[in-house]
């Protein structure tokens, strides 16, 4: 079997993690090896320790791609639902992958911070409206969304099962499934 790593970035509550798992169940349904790489997982666990600095940020998501392009190129398709808020980040995960043969596949979770704030999953918006935290990607910390995903989903216009959907017809398009 083909792996490869599927990259989901967008901001926080935009809705990665839910597509992610919608789409692991049905690839694992159609028997796929499947990994799904949480970014809070990771953060708690490979990343411990780590900030939101700029350079942490970058660090916590050079390991998750290491461990994604590790994991792909053993057969496996590795999802990985990170906010991953740094271009030059994205890029240099994208490029390891290229340089290792391992397909890489980049999707923007487009929903806007409006809708985002409204979810709020973790209650992070919550916080920083109130001063508890700062640092939140995409309200005052940047968030560099990518130019030219391999797909750009639009999560507030259709239901997480039409989301996952779309990303699976992308893979089966790429000759990933």
């Amino acid at each position: 079997m083909t792996g490869a790593t599927i990259w989901l970035t967008g901001l926080p509550s935009a809705g990665k993690t839910t597509i992610a798992y919608e789409l692991a169940g049905r690839l694992r349904d159609e028997g796929h090896r499947v990994e799904v790489l949480d970014g809070d997982e990771i953060r708690a666990f490979l990343s411990a320790g780590l900030g939101f600095t700029r350079e942490d940020r970058h660090t916590n998501v050079q390991r998750i791609g290491f461990v994604a392009e590790l994991l792909a190129s053993h057969g496996v398709k590795v999802l990985v639902p990170v906010i991953a808020p740094y271009a030059d980040s994205r890029e240099a995960v994208r490029k390891r992958h290229h340089a290792e043969g391992t397909a890489f596949v980049e999707v923007h979770v487009a929903t806007p911070v409006e809708v985002c704030s409204v979810r709020d999953v973790k209650g992070l918006y919550a916080k920083q409206a109130a001063g508890e935290i700062s640092g939140l990607t995409g309200v005052d910390d940047p968030y560099e969304a990518p130019e030219a995903p391999d797909l750009r989903i639009e999560s507030q216009d259709q239901t997480v099962r039409e989301s996952a959907a779309l990303l699976h017809a992308l893979l089966t398009e790429k000759g990933l499934l």
